[in-house]
């Protein structure tokens, strides 16, 4: 009988919150649980502290999640809510990722100053991005373009963006939905012509291996096909080597128990662009992800990464 409440870790950003909020709720209704057996616990992170330098300077995604995971391993916590695009390749030993809840829309938007869309910003135009992904292509297909790196909370760059320090900045459309914020959007990007980190759109739940209980509860919130999509797009990025230094985007797609992964590599200058296709069956998905990655590291050659990874 669960007489504790469970602990529930997350950064404090008004988006983390919202996608823990999200877990205990689902949670909550899978096992008919009241609000009380659940404590949300905030901490704060490195990635959420130093805000102007790029994260690949400064060590990359771990930095948002080392604080939650140290806590996690110690018992301090029983889970912790990521965004799954978050997530190194590579846990702590002991953790894993147990669930994800159903992923949302995976599109990237444009929210636009001096003009609604991306090709329609006047020549020369400056576009804030942390993304070394977004940066890239947004280079691929506006080479004019000024792109530099803009950090911080989604609050944190509207400001800037309101304040006209750029012409135009790219966000995750499902992070803005989650916040409510949809409507600010300019221009919706297809995934086909500007596809998505691996793992975007989809929150995870992270949790001790060992932890028989905990991973029960969590079982019954995990939606199987986001699983399936997430663990091979995470097994290309991981069979690259994928990073906070390298533009990588991929997306697979469930359809009953066959799934089809696309997946693109760029230079940062979004000039050079190596691109992969692969489909299989669910039940294989880390195995289709890392056979597209080493397929596409094959065709692109070592001298592809040299000097950017």
């Amino acid at each position: 009988m669960q007489t504790k409440p469970l602990r529930i870790g997350t950064r404090g950003s008004p988006l983390a919150l919202a996608q823990a909020h999200e877990t205990r709720d689902r949670l909550m209704a899978a096992h008919g649980l009241p609000a009380e057996m659940f404590e949300i616990v905030v901490l704060s992170t490195t990635g959420d502290r130093v805000t102007d330098r790029a994260l690949s300077e400064i060590g990359g995604k771990g930095l948002f999640t080392q604080e939650l995971e140290e806590q996690l391993t110690s018992g301090e916590l029983d889970m912790a809510v990521h965004s799954s695009k978050d997530m190194p390749t590579v846990l702590p030993d002991g953790l894993h990722l147990s669930a994800f809840l159903p992923r949302a829309d995976v599109r990237d938007a444009v929210i636009g100053r001096s003009a609604p869309t991306l090709m329609a910003l006047p020549h020369g135009a400056t576009v804030g991005s942390s993304s070394l992904r977004r940066q890239a292509l947004i280079r691929r297909l506006r080479p004019d373009i000024t792109v530099i790196t803009f950090r911080g909370q989604v609050e944190t760059r509207l400001r800037k963006l309101a304040e006209g320090q750029v012409d135009a900045t790219l966000l995750a459309v499902a992070g803005l939905n989650r916040l409510g914020k949809t409507g600010i959007v300019t221009e919706f990007l297809d995934p086909a012509e500007f596809p998505p980190a691996p793992a975007q759109g989809a929150i995870c739940i992270e949790c001790r291996i060992d932890d028989i209980r905990i991973n029960a509860l969590l079982d019954a919130v995990n939606h199987r096909p986001t699983y399936d999509a997430v663990t091979c797009e995470r097994a290309f990025l991981a069979a690259l080597d994928g990073s906070c230094r390298t533009p990588i985007a991929g997306l697979a797609l469930t359809e009953g128990d066959a799934l089809f992964f696309s997946g693109m590599i760029l230079t940062p200058d979004g000039q050079t662009v190596h691109r992969i296709a692969i489909d299989g069956k669910t039940a294989e998905a880390a195995n289709l992800g890392r056979k597209a990655g080493e397929e596409v590291r094959a065709i692109a050659g070592s001298g592809f990464f040299e000097g950017w990874i």
